[in-house]
């Protein structure tokens, strides 16, 4: 088993229930096991500033998926939750992130690990600290 960091949130709807419903739907997949999850933290909006504030929030997972089928895993509950890609950093039923997977270094047109901004944002490390510390620790001094 392999173990990955998530971040989760969401601006628009009801955003507490939007991160329950899309970790219930991670959590149900045969491969994928929920081990932690961080408090859901409300955050100001970063990149594009004018639009509500999110709930976000981290989960770590052990998974037997390689980090591409991890990632259309994802892509596909935010897809069936409702997700629309229409604007870069704009407002978001739900967004679902793969942080870092193992601590592999991955650079690919679809996936770079770990998660190419993460170090920048603290949305991200905030609730990734309160689950694992030394992941956090690693993205930021990489």
């Amino acid at each position: 088993m392999s173990k990955a960091w998530l971040s989760l949130g969401a601006n628009i709807g009801d955003p507490p229930a939007q991160l329950a419903e899309a970790v219930r739907r991670i959590a149900a997949h045969q491969d994928i096991t929920v081990v932690s999850q961080s408090a859901v933290l409300t955050t100001k909006p970063w990149g594009k500033t004018d639009q509500p504030d999110f709930a976000n929030m981290a989960i770590a997972i052990e998974t037997r998926l390689q980090p591409l089928e991890l990632l259309d895993i994802v892509l596909g509950i935010e897809r069936d939750m409702g997700r629309v890609r229409d604007e870069v950093w704009g407002p978001r039923l739900i967004d679902i992130d793969i942080i870092a997977y193992d601590r592999l270094e991955v650079k690919s047109p679809r996936l770079t690990l770990p998660h190419p901004h993460a170090h920048e944002r603290s949305f991200v490390l905030d609730p990734l600290r309160q689950i694992d510390e030394s992941v956090a620790t690693w993205i930021t001094s990489r």
